[in-house]
């Protein structure tokens, strides 16, 4: 299955969206999504499959839990399909990079030496 086709199913988008910032039970995410989109644990269950055959995601078992990750390696599919139209957005991208740390410096206040108050006081 092409990465986009894995994509474009918005349950399975949004079991990544929840993989991203961690390994989650087989639990865990059943019930976040049947909740948000009113599916059975067993339509779960295919959209997991399909993540992890299509490298999207892997698990391991843990005890009588099974714990999904993310896996980058589904997404060097869509990297790859994407690179030719990164032209259109690359040198932008620089230039925005460019204008932003021109704007830092030119907002970054002189420093000036902290008058120390213990000299004086000795003078």
């Amino acid at each position: 299955m092409h990465a986009f086709d894995v994509l474009g199913d918005p349950v399975r988008r949004r079991v990544l969206e929840l993989l991203i910032d961690g390994e989650r039970s087989a639990g865990e995410l059943t019930d976040a999504v049947v909740g948000e989109f009113g599916i059975t644990q067993s339509a779960v269950s295919q959209h997991l499959r399909v993540l992890r055959d299509s490298g999207f995601a892997s698990s391991r078992a843990d005890g009588p839990r099974r714990l999904y990750s993310f896996e980058a390696e589904g997404m060097r599919q869509v990297d790859e399909w994407m690179t030719p139209f990164r032209r259109y957005w690359s040198p932008r991208l620089s230039a925005l990079e460019t204008e932003i740390a021109r704007g830092k410096r030119t907002r970054r206040p002189a420093t000036r030496p902290t008058p120390n108050h213990d000299e004086e006081e000795q003078e």
